[in-house]
């Protein structure tokens, strides 16, 4: 057997084995925190599961553009909402925070050694719930009547509006 058939048949080996090495091992995954409830019947969270586990920071960064830059505040992907359903009093009654592997978010972040800036500016632990800001509120000069004062809402605006909280 020449060298080249050697390691022609070794790594064809190593192919075939490849499988069944990885299957053979357990593969640790994070142990996700239950939700406090289902915020739709259809699918538990407010879009499905899986997608949500793809997409969420990109619905994240978008409901912040959309808070941010046109004023408009939705419960529908907020974080705020997510921290309030998501993160749920341990045993004593207090909160994880973020960091921990008990924190909904740390539970997958810390797992894939993700770091994120959230919580940096945001709570990581539900806040008191009976306090809302409603759109339009006109109390605050960062959102509601006072930053739509002369502007016109565009058609995407117009949508997440009529459409953010009903799903």
């Amino acid at each position: 057997m020449s060298l080249r058939q050697l390691i022609q048949t070794t790594i064809m080996a190593g192919l075939i084995a490849l499988p069944f090495t990885v299957l053979a091992g357990d593969t640790p995954s994070p142990e996700i925190p239950k939700a406090k409830e289902k915020a739709t019947e259809a699918y538990g969270c407010v879009a499905p599961v899986e997608y949500m586990r793809k997409n969420h920071m990109d619905e994240l960064m978008h409901k912040r553009d959309d808070t941010l830059r046109e004023g408009i505040r939705t419960d529908k992907f907020s974080l705020a909402e997510c921290i309030n359903c998501h993160v749920t009093p341990e045993e004593d009654g207090q909160f994880a925070s973020f960091g921990e592997d008990e924190h909904f978010c740390s539970s997958c972040h810390n797992y894939a050694s993700v770091s994120v800036d959230c919580f940096s500016c945001h709570r990581d632990t539900p806040e008191d719930t009976d306090y809302r800001h409603t759109f339009n509120s006109g109390n605050n000069p960062h959102h509601g009547k006072m930053a739509l004062k002369g502007k016109k809402l565009s058609v995407e605006t117009l949508q997440v509006l009529t459409e953010g909280d009903q799903q």
